[in-house]
Formats: C-alpha cells, sequence, structure tokens
C-alpha cells in the first residue's frame, strides 16, 4: 500500500482508528504529516487517548458512545471530515468489523495494519484486509509467474518483548483509569491495570522456564530429532482462532489435535506443544494437555514447551502443525511440511499439506514445501505487503518516526530535515 512510498498520502485526508498498543500510530502520523497528508484520530478507549496526547493531529475524536452506534456514527464522520484514507490495526476487531464495508460505500481505500507474515523484522499493511480476509492469492501459478525480484535484506529489529511489555501496560493502566470516560467500549480482551501483573507473571515463569526445561532442547535436537511434531499455540485470546477456523479456543485445537496424534501418528513419533510467548502470564494448558495426554496413552511421548529457539526445532521436526499462525510460513521457509488446521494466507498447493490432519502424522515426508514458490509467494509478499520495522520499537538509524523503513527514498528525504514538527493544530472533542 506504500510501495511507492510515504509521499503517496501527499494530499490525503486521513482517519485512523485503533492501532497496535503504544504510540506507533501517534509516530505514523507524524511520519503522514511530514508527507503531506492531514491525519485525524479516533480514540475508544484511555489507552488509545494516553498516546494521542502528545502528538499533533488536525483532530482528535474521543468516542464515547455505544458500540451498537458506532457503526452510523463512523459513516458520518467519514463524511464530515471529507475523509479519503482509513488506516487501522487488526480487522477483526468489534469495532472494525464493519469499516471496511462502510468505507468502501463510500468509495474510501482502507488500509489494514497487522504483525508481519514475516517474522520478526517486519510489519503488514494491505489494503482492505489481512489474514483470511486478505485479497492474496492462493493459486501457485500465481507466484511462480510474478516477476518480482528477490527480497532485500532487512534491518534486524532484535527482541520487543519488553517494549511490548511496557506499552501493554501503559495502555492498559490508562484504559482502566479513564474507563468512566469511555463507560460504554468493550475491549477484545482485558482492559485494565492488573494485566500488568500478567507481565510480571510472563516475566517470572520465563524464567522459571529456562530452568526447569534446559533438558528440552538437547533432547529434541539428540534422541528425538526428526522423531516429533511441533505443535505451534496461538494467544488465547486470537482473534484468527474463532474468526478464521473451526475452533472455539485454543483449548479445543488442542484436545483435538492430541487425540488425532495418538489414534493416527506412529507410535516411534513424539508431540512437542509450544506456547506462544506472548500468552505465557495469561493461560496455562499443563492441566489440560495432561488429561488429553492420559485419554489417549502418549504420555511419554508428548512435551510441553515454551521459549525453546523456533528456528532450531524447525531443523529437527518431522513436521509443524499450526491453526493459522505466521509460525507456519517461517517453518515452510526452512523445508518443514506443515499442516495448517484453518485458514492461512500461505495454505496453497505446494507449500502446505493439503490432507487431513489424521493422515498428516504419516504422510508429512511427502509434503516437503516447494522452495521456488516459497521464495516467489515471499518476494511477492514483501514488495506488496511487508515493511521492514516493528509496532513496538524503532529500527536505528532510521530517519522515520515511526523507525520503519518504509522506502529508502522517504528515508533519504526524511534524512535531511533537522527538527521537523507537522504543521497541524491540535483540537479534541468528544462524542
Amino acid at each position: 500500500m506504500i510501495s511507492r512510498g510515504l509521499k503517496e498520502f501527499r494530499g490525503k485526508r486521513i482517519l485512523m482508528l485503533q492501532g497496535p498498543v503504544g504510540p506507533f500510530f501517534a509516530r505514523l502520523a507524524s511520519d503522514l504529516a511530514w508527507a503531506g497528508a492531514l491525519v485525524f484520530k479516533v480514540n475508544f478507549n484511555g489507552g488509545d487517548w494516553i498516546f494521542s496526547v502528545f502528538r499533533e493531529y488536525a483532530g482528535v475524536i474521543n468516542y464515547r458512545g455505544s458500540m451498537a452506534e458506532w457503526p452510523d456514527f463512523y459513516a458520518d464522520l467519514l463524511v464530515r471530515l471529507n475523509i479519503d484514507t482509513v488506516l487501522l490495526f487488526g480487522d477483526c476487531r468489534p469495532i472494525h468489523a464493519q469499516v471496511v464495508q462502510i468505507a468502501h460505500a463510500q468509495k474510501l481505500e482502507v488500509g489494514v495494519f497487522e504483525e508481519g507474515y514475516l517474522r520478526p523484522d517486519y510489519i503488514t499493511l494491505e489494503r482492505d484486509g489481512v489474514n483470511n480476509h486478505s485479497s492474496l492469492s492462493t493459486d501457485p501459478s500465481y507466484y511462480l509467474n510474478s516477476p518480482f525480484d528477490a527480497a532485500p535484506p532487512t534491518r534486524p529489529v532484535g527482541s520487543t518483548f519488553g517494549m511490548a511489555a511496557l506499552w501493554g501496560m501503559v495502555h492498559n493502566a490508562a484504559g482502566s483509569v479513564f474507563k468512566p470516560w469511555f463507560w460504554h467500549y468493550r475491549h477484545h480482551r482485558s482492559l485494565s491495570w492488573l494485566d500488568g501483573l500478567y507481565w510480571i507473571r510472563s516475566y517470572i515463569r520465563k524464567k522459571h522456564y529456562a530452568v526447569t526445561e534446559q533438558h528440552a532442547m538437547p533432547l529434541l535436537t539428540g534422541a528425538h530429532s526428526g522423531k516429533f511434531f511441533l505443535v505451534a499455540l496461538q494467544t488465547n485470546a486470537d482473534a484468527q482462532i474463532k474468526i478464521h477456523s473451526k475452533f472455539e479456543s485454543v483449548g479445543q485445537f488442542i484436545e483435538e489435535t492430541i487425540a488425532s496424534f495418538g489414534q493416527h501418528a506412529p507410535a516411534n513419533m513424539h508431540l512437542v506443544i509450544k506456547h506462544h510467548p506472548l500468552d505465557r502470564g495469561y493461560t496455562d494448558y499443563t492441566a489440560l494437555i495432561a488429561r488429553c495426554v492420559a485419554e489417549q496413552r502418549i504420555g511419554y511421548r508428548c512435551h510441553y514447551i515454551h521459549d525453546q529457539h523456533l528456528p532450531t526445532l524447525f531443523k529437527h521436526a518431522r513436521g509443524v502443525v499450526v491453526v493459522n499462525s505466521t509460525v507456519g510460513l517461517s517453518a515452510v521457509g526452512e523445508g518443514v511440511p506443515v499442516k495448517v488446521c484453518g485458514e492461512a494466507i500461505y495454505h496453497m498447493r505446494g507449500l502446505t499439506f493439503q490432507g487431513p490432519l489424521d493422515e498428516f502424522w504419516r504422510q508429512a515426508r511427502l509434503a516437503v514445501p516447494n522452495p521456488k514458490l516459497y521464495q516467489a509467494f515471499k518476494n511477492y509478499l514483501v514488495a506488496r505487503t511487508q515493511h521492514n520495522g516493528s509496532f513496538y520499537k524503532r529500527l536505528p538509524e532510521v530517519a522515520h518516526f515511526t523507525g520503519v523503513a518504509w522506502t529508502d527514498r522517504d528515508e533519504r528525504a526524511q534524512r535531511n530535515l533537522i527538527n521537523f514538527v507537522p504543521k497541524t493544530r491540535k483540537r479534541s472533542r468528544a462524542a
């Protein structure tokens, strides 16, 4: 969507809805103002508001109405502000669910941000929708015949856990404190200052698992190398689960996967279930896994792990099972057979196993990804949907306010500016 640079937004009137936790959207507003756009922002809770206080917008709207009233208010707001572009993070959030259709009815452009399809050094920006709402083709021949050059080298983002935790705690604390001012708002997950305790518990558990699971990696890269299937879990609040799969929860996915493995996997195979790192402080599936394992009588063949290095595990796994996590695409890039149990942009013939899960355990070796197709698909993604950077920390030595390397042309131009301040005036009002 910004493949030709931020200057593509010159003269645009942009409405920002909810962004990722933290100051990313506020910084993006400065990047867009530098490019010549006029940017407006809608806040829905105290967490949104706190990160818009010290930034320059053409207008800030604090929406305090009900969720039922929001679609009509939003449609009217687009007309009132003469908006031509809408930007948002995550198209499955309740407040964003109808946004794309309403904008299209007014012939407006919508850009949807999401965590990067290619981890860990990218963020995603697509027109109209992401993940299974994406307009990306699932026809392998489309990518094999695409003329895009190989993806250029990226600047490594590094660990974002600390900054993501900080922004998450600030966002949730502000959401809790200012709840009376946004009384009707309903978040897609918990929104309380108490969530900071979950991040603290996550840090404690990380240290705990580093000690209690220190035997896991030597075992999986040694005696069990090539003899285990890796199951990568997603966060318990991931909208991808309920909206883009048949599962109601991560727990249901665990139950069905263990049952399938117990009944259909070869007797010498092991099952390794890896917890999502961002869910470490919120959930623990030890009891559920123990119950399912006991029912299938595969106790010694099932392992529940947390913080082991994924790329290393890929090199030793017989196959990888996901719902629709981008971990699956990372595994495809490493040449590992992958079974997708939900809907995913990379779930296509030549990249992933196309049969049922019950057959994957014995036929995984027949589903090794086509490296030529993967490279073509990756080149297309980078050219059309991916930008080197992070929502939670800035890349070093990148001139943009966001710290995202949008394009070399933009970066060279912005480096020539000294103490740039967007020439817009801030106006706040409640709605």
